[in-house]
């Protein structure tokens, strides 16, 4: 383990945090001393696009295989998402850098199923991808902590609940889900909980208030040996995305693979393409920021009989174990790495 060390950065959107990206790939150069055998294969992980650069310059020095692993499609989302324009002089550098990226690396790799898609019109040879998506490990998901009491004592009793785990964040469309809960606010049966922190949480609590919602409860972040845990006390787990074009290349939330494994339904706001819910036959599918439909959805749900919500879950769990399980993962990554390694030396 060879550590680069760069100077902290108060947050995402710092601008000390975009320094550090040329800082990272400057600093590579000086890797080769620390390392005390030749590697076999660089991977570089993005979104963080400039030190591809460093990483080039590596696999060079050693020469060995390249392979390139894509977890955002930067750019892209920064303009579609964050409201950027190609103009700007670091999109422009951005993207003359992931073209050159998929151009020269030997593999790439991505979380998001589809990314292939939006590769080949910047370039790339479709041959190069594989899709290796994100995953949990089998002894956290297996044997979860329990929940503390005082967090236990916070979840709705007797009612069905839609809960909700992770980032309160914008992306997430959580507001969407309130819109919904304030469709459903005269049904004393049913509750929705949201477990986390994030940007939006004040927001979204802002808005339960606005919309007079008695149905809604805000838990804080729990460990994430936790989660199943949580999990375990929903009859449905929600996941929601904005309606932006950006998902038509997949999704990789962490997210996906806990609720999969957990054995409980899932309900899906989401417009984009490669939809694993769907695929898994572990939910039901509304369209992105649709109040209505969620709201139907969950009404639909809950009337279902138990065993049709447990066949659900049961879909969805042997999904993960066949798709997310890391061993799986990292058996299907060393195929990729052993390939490149192969190609290269013959």
């Amino acid at each position: 383990m060879a550590w680069v060390r760069l100077p902290p950065y108060p947050d995402a959107h710092s601008k000390k945090r975009v320094l550090n990206w040329f800082r990272f790939a400057w600093l590579l150069r000086k890797l080769p001393g620390a390392i005390a055998e030749r590697p076999d294969a660089i991977l570089y992980s993005s979104p963080s696009l400039v030190g591809f650069l460093g990483a080039q310059r590596l696999a060079k020095r050693f020469e060995v295989p390249l392979i390139f692993e894509v977890r955002d499609i930067w750019p892209l989302t920064l303009m579609q998402v964050g409201g950027y324009s190609l103009r700007h002089p670091l999109m422009q550098l951005l993207q003359w850098i992931e073209d050159k990226a998929y151009r020269d690396s030997d593999r790439v790799i991505s979380n998001l199923q589809n990314a292939v898609e939006h590769m080949q019109t910047r370039g790339m040879d479709p041959a190069k991808f594989s899709w290796v998506p994100n995953g949990f490990s089998m002894g956290e998901v297996s044997q979860p902590e329990p929940l503390d009491p005082a967090t236990v004592a916070q979840l709705p009793q007797g009612k069905f609940v839609v809960g909700y785990t992770g980032t309160l964040g914008v992306a997430n469309a959580l507001g969407t889900l309130l819109e919904a809960a304030e469709r459903l606010k005269e049904r004393d049966d049913t509750a929705f909980v949201l477990v986390g922190g994030g940007k939006e949480r004040n927001a979204l609590q802002r808005q339960v208030f606005e919309l007079g919602l008695d149905n809604v409860v805000f838990i804080d972040p729990i460990p994430k040996v936790q989660i199943q845990s949580m999990l375990a006390h929903f009859d449905v787990c929600f996941i929601g995305w904005r309606d932006e074009m950006i998902y038509r290349f997949g999704i990789g939330a962490n997210k996906i693979p806990e609720y999969l494994y957990s054995a409980t339904p899932i309900l899906h706001s989401f417009s984009g393409k490669c939809d694993p819910v769907e695929e898994a036959g572990a939910g039901i599918t509304t369209p992105a920021e649709d109040p209505d439909s969620i709201a139907s959805a969950v009404l639909k749900l809950k009337s279902l009989p138990d065993s049709e919500r447990k066949e659900m879950g049961r879909r969805g769990r042997a999904y993960s174990l066949e798709k997310h399980d890391y061993s799986v993962l990292a058996l299907k990554l060393s195929e990729v790495l052993l390939g490149a390694i192969r190609e290269k030396n013959s």
